[in-house]
Parts: structure tokens; C-alpha cells; sequence
């Protein structure tokens, strides 16, 4: 019975510390953003027309995708948003695929995003 209990135990602790996958972007502030990499992976046209501070763009179209992650450290908090969630969504099951240990997906995007900063 001991057994048991030690076992649920850690379960639930390893379950609290586990790293949080997604996010929505309408609850990130600006302080959490300066300490994670933050990734657009939208077209060049669609960042120039406006994306968050401090982002950096990494198209999810380019064939090289992949290899421009590669002088980030595996060991950073990345965050990745895209127009609505989408292609981030799939550039986060690349990147965990690829290694990268904690690696958040905002969901909503720049859409939702533009959208909360207009109404307040």
C-alpha cells in the first residue's frame, strides 16, 4: 500500500512541475516575453505589417525551417505564435521533435493578440 501511495505521489508532482505547451497569447505579458525567445512564424510580409515586440521571424514556409533554430540553445523557453495559431501549433510539434525542451505555442496569434491591444 505504501508502495502505492509513493508512486501516486510521484505522478502528481511530476505532473505539476510538467511544462506548460500552450498559452493564450491575450495572457502573456510583456515582462514574461523578455525572458523566453520569442519566434513569429509568419511570412516576412505578414511580420513586417506588425508582430510582437522583441520577436524574431522564422518563416514556417522556408525549407530551411529547421536548421534556423539552430544556434538556440535546446534548453530555452520558446514561445511561437503565428495569424492564429496554427502554423505555430505545427512549428512547436517540430521543434519538440527536433529536441527542444520547453517550447509554448500562443494560441490565438498575432489576430487575437492585435485584437485585445485595439480594444484596450
Amino acid at each position: 500500500m505504501k508502495v502505492q501511495y509513493v508512486f501516486l505521489l510521484f505522478l502528481l508532482t511530476n505532473f505539476a512541475c510538467s511544462q506548460k505547451s500552450s498559452k493564450p497569447i491575450t495572457e502573456v505579458s510583456q515582462k514574461e516575453l523578455e525572458s523566453v525567445v520569442l519566434v513569429d512564424v509568419r511570412t516576412p510580409e505578414e511580420f513586417s505589417a506588425g508582430h510582437l515586440e522583441n520577436a524574431m521571424n522564422i518563416n514556417w514556409f522556408d525549407a530551411d525551417f529547421a536548421r534556423q533554430f539552430d544556434a538556440i540553445d535546446k534548453t530555452k523557453t520558446i514561445y511561437l505564435y503565428c495569424k492564429m495559431g496554427g502554423r505555430s501549433a505545427k512549428a512547436q510539434e517540430k521543434l519538440k521533435a527536433m529536441g527542444y525542451q520547453d517550447v509554448v505555442n500562443l494560441e490565438g496569434g498575432y489576430e487575437a493578440y492585435k485584437e485585445r491591444k485595439d480594444q484596450g
